[in-house]
């Protein structure tokens, strides 16, 4: 599913935010993405969603070397992938409901079996009352909601959470786990970046630990 070979990534002319950086994920695995603030992993979620090319080395995604891929070719590879973003990127003149709806109308989906998995996903992360509602007018925790469902909608075969919990309380945080968990079972590789310690020690999963960008694998479980 992923690998990544002596990866090295800076930004202009300043020094390297990861260095040398070596891991094989399977497809189907779950991991998460540890360190402190400045350790380089928004820097790695975005190598992995193709936002950027590493400054050296060689990323595989899906079996294809995505640093020699043409840009044209990018969006393709992009569709696969579900993405959490920390500031949750929602498209503010559209209701939640339509947020959500927005791969899968992409993909050509049929309006009724939208409007059935949509609801249905809405309701259970809590937001059976906000369908129509408009990111500005919800709460942090409720965007961040809307923005996990949108992600997880299309069912992608690579999903990046960064610090999908950071603006729920415990009892919706330990729900998303479940929703999480529930779409690897079904397949999905997923990676979570987070900075919650007790989020990671709930769950017996590997982690990636970066410290000042270089990167450690920990767990029984982790590739190498």
């Amino acid at each position: 599913m992923v690998r990544f070979e002596n990866v090295g990534m800076r930004y202009g002319a300043g020094p390297e935010v990861l260095s040398d950086i070596n891991f094989t994920l399977e497809p189907g695995s779950f991991h998460f993405v540890t360190g402190p603030s400045g350790a380089g992993k928004s820097t790695l979620l975005k190598l992995l969603y193709l936002a950027c090319r590493p400054s050296r080395g060689f990323v595989n995604l899906f079996g294809r070397e995505v640093t020699k891929i043409p840009s044209r070719e990018l969006p393709q590879l992009r569709r696969r992938i579900g993405v959490v973003f920390q500031d949750f990127r929602l498209i503010s003149h559209l209701s939640a409901f339509d947020n959500v709806a927005l791969p899968l109308r992409v993909s050509g989906g049929r309006e009724e079996v939208i409007q059935k998995h949509v609801t249905e996903l809405l309701s259970w992360v809590g937001l059976a009352d906000h369908l129509n509602a408009r990111p500005p007018t919800l709460s942090g925790g409720q965007q961040q909601r809307v923005a996990i469902a949108r992600a997880v909608i299309a069912h992608p075969n690579l999903l990046l959470a960064d610090e999908p919990t950071g603006n729920v309380d415990d009892t919706i945080a330990v729900r998303l786990l479940y929703l999480f968990e529930e779409l690897n079972r079904m397949g999905t590789t997923v990676i979570i970046a987070t900075h919650n310690e007790s989020l990671v020690s709930r769950l017996s999963h590997p982690v990636l630990h970066l410290e000042d960008g270089v990167l450690e694998l920990r767990g029984a479980m982790a590739a190498t």
